[in-house]
């Protein structure tokens, strides 16, 4: 097992993030303005997990084109940010109800110190954005074969 280091601030951009769209929604709400509250602020919902081999991040984008999307990894941080247009077939007054949210989105993951940042691959497919990212070979778990002593032989 390998020792990880451990980072008091590795949680600390995800509570940000959290902060920063509770207040966003509440101020739309308070202050009333049509663009804030039909436009609304969404965070992609994502699964992330790993095997012996690589991390995998599966974003839900529906509704984007790769056009939209950013991806980058900087320092062991990788961000994915884009933007979800509304519709421009519609005008806004013609609408009853609007629930689907809109806009600038951007999330951040602080990757661990095993993975191999160059060789990170990317597929969108049917809105899913699915994210592979290689562990470094010294970090693959290795099978160790254990002889059989006999004693007093």
């Amino acid at each position: 097992m390998e020792l990880t280091r451990w980072d008091p601030f590795r949680d600390l951009q995800s509570l940000q993030d959290r902060m920063n769209r509770l207040f966003s929604e509440s101020v739309a709400r308070v202050t009333g303005k049509p663009d804030e509250v039909f436009g609304g602020n969404w965070v992609p919902t994502v699964d992330i997990y790993d095997d012996d081999h690589e991390f995998v991040v599966k974003a839900d984008l529906p509704g984007l084109e790769i056009k939209d999307i950013d991806l980058h990894i900087q320092e062991n941080i990788l961000t994915l940010k884009g933007e979800r247009h509304m519709e421009k077939e519609v005008e806004k007054d013609r609408y009853h109800r609007i629930e689907r949210s809109y806009g600038s989105f951007q999330r951040s993951f602080t990757l661990p110190n095993i993975v191999d940042p160059e060789k990170v691959k990317a597929r969108f497919k049917d809105g899913v954005l699915e994210i592979r990212i290689p562990k470094l070979e010294r970090a693959k778990p290795k099978q160790i074969q254990v002889e059989i002593a006999n004693r007093g032989t």
